[in-house]
């Protein structure tokens, strides 16, 4: 309970630095950043795309290979083809994953972007939450907390084990959605901070509640035999567990074809620099007239075809050889999720905000150095009646060579060469891509608040500026620490517990 709060409150936290600082913050305001991958591109160039797009590649593989997975584990038991959920064969389990996917999720991950699964997302969602109250209706809760001694005794000896940094891999990858963030916040009508804030709260307030609710009562359900796909602890003869499995099955397969696109539109921007459709220019050798056509293959695949095959044919080959659904949301939440969550966000931050927090840094210290050096005397003040004369003061620090002077006890401690290494690349990066920007479109004018029901311009409402503050330089520097703590913890628990066989694994 305590991690999924913690979970809920930093994915909260991080969405609203995204967009406020895509959105509302001095230097980008005016810029029109609408994607994650821009923001971390104009601090950090080429490398900040790629952190950016393979992260979110990473995150929608593991999702759909789960989705795959979950698809194995129902259906042969709706079918009657397992006595029990996993003791199948290869023609019960994996070739009917292999026809069905077929049938209804290729033809639907092909089409061209998402408003063609407007209707199988509406069905995705309502049979999602049907779902959450069937786990908690059918679950033998009470029985098995009796039989384990009660709650408190449960509470004693669970409350924390070795599975810690799964679990925090598997509820990271759920609540990511910092890469649709920027989507939502075009689609919101004169888009505010604190208009933001209260789509970000009650999203996550009622994905965690769900969630509170589903794996509380499944896990009280069935302790320590609880499985990776909850309903495999259910009977396979009931109609009401094979109702929810049918309802679980439909929704993987109309929630496979939404991270396909995910997937579809790293690869495109990686290799084809978001050519979907592969046009190429042919040249007529008699006349010299040129015509742009779409490359197929076949005759009739052209490249969005072509690549979201290639998708489901890598989602397809682990899905047909792992049986165990947990590994899989936990190794690819702890590294996709946590760069997108965490790492991106505070990275971020401190790029586009690096000049600001240079200077935060070399004042504080200098108010450190000037406090334990001799106080100001008189020879150090102007001449009295020189109205041109000044008080010298420092430059602004541009580099980490200009934050010089006796460091304090917490420097090093707290990784601060670190932090202003990456702050000086950031900010190097934004003044070299904004000032070329610049030379090339001209400065950037206002950007106009837009009325994205009507499409009209609201010409009085307010333009919000949000500029950087001591309190989120430090939760940019937690969140790039934390990420990478959380990652490499998630992986090596797995190891760990995979190498051991701590959890219960079907046979």
């Amino acid at each position: 309970v305590i991690l999924l709060v913690l979970v809920s409150y930093f994915t909260d936290k991080s969405l609203r630095m995204l967009i406020e600082l895509a959105s509302f913050s001095p230097r980008l305001k005016d810029y029109g950043v609408l994607t994650y991958e821009d923001l971390l591109a104009l601090p950090y160039g080429r490398m900040g795309t790629i952190f950016v797009l393979t992260s979110m590649f990473i995150t929608a593989y593991g999702a759909m290979v789960a989705y795959l997975l979950i698809i194995k584990d129902t259906l042969p038991v709706i079918f009657g083809l397992e006595q029990e959920a996993g003791s199948g064969t290869f023609l019960q389990r994996e070739v009917v994953m292999l026809v069905t996917s077929l049938v209804i999720v290729v033809p639907l991950s092909m089409q061209r972007d998402f408003s063609s699964l407007a209707f199988t997302s509406t069905i995705s969602v309502v049979a999602d939450t049907l779902l959450v109250f069937f786990v908690p209706i059918f679950a033998p809760v009470q029985s098995s907390v009796q039989n384990a001694g009660g709650i408190g005794t449960i509470l004693k000896s669970d409350w924390i084990n070795s599975g810690f940094f799964i679990g925090f891999g598997v509820l990271t990858i759920a609540m990511t959605c910092q890469h649709s963030a920027f989507i939502v916040a075009g689609s919101l009508s004169n888009l505010t901070s604190s208009r933001w804030a209260r789509v970000t709260c009650i999203s996550l307030s009622t994905s965690a509640i769900l969630c509170l609710i589903l794996g509380i009562s499944g896990y009280l359900g069935f302790l320590d035999e609880t499985q990776g796909d909850v309903l495999n602890n259910f009977a396979v003869d009931t109609i009401e567990a094979n109702a929810a499995r049918g309802l679980l099955a439909l929704t993987m397969f109309f929630t496979y074809p939404m991270e396909a696109f995910v997937a579809r539109h790293v690869l495109l921007q990686l290799f084809f620099n978001g050519d979907m459709q592969g046009f190429v220019t042919v040249t007529d050798p008699t006349t010299g007239e040129t015509t742009t056509i779409k490359s197929k293959r076949c005759g009739c695949l052209n490249r969005r075809h072509q690549v979201t095959l290639g998708i489901y044919i890598i989602t397809l080959l682990p899905a047909l050889i792992v049986d165990d659904l947990g590994p899989v949301l936990s190794i690819t939440g702890a590294i996709g999720g946590c760069c997108l969550a965490y790492i991106g966000p505070g990275l971020a931050y401190l790029g586009v905000h690096g000049e600001s927090f240079l200077e935060w840094v070399a004042g504080a210290l200098e108010s450190r150095n000037k406090s334990s050096t001799s106080p100001t005397t008189a020879s150090d003040l102007p001449v009295e009646g020189d109205a041109t004369a000044n008080m010298q003061t420092s430059p602004r620090p541009t580099t980490p060579s200009d934050i010089s002077g006796p460091k304090p006890w917490w420097w090093w401690p707290t990784l601060m060469p670190l932090w202003v290494s990456i702050a000086t690349h950031g900010s190097q990066g934004m003044n070299d891509r904004l000032l070329a920007f610049d030379s090339q479109h001209g400065p950037a004018s206002p950007m106009p608040t837009v009325n994205h029901q009507s499409g009209e311009e609201a010409d009085d409402a307010p333009h919000e500026v949000i500029g950087p503050c001591k309190r989120d330089y430090f939760f940019s520097i937690f969140f790039i620490f934390f990420g990478i703590i959380a990652m490499v913890a998630g992986v090596l628990s797995n190891v760990y517990v995979q190498v051991n066989n701590v959890f219960y694994t079907p046979t």
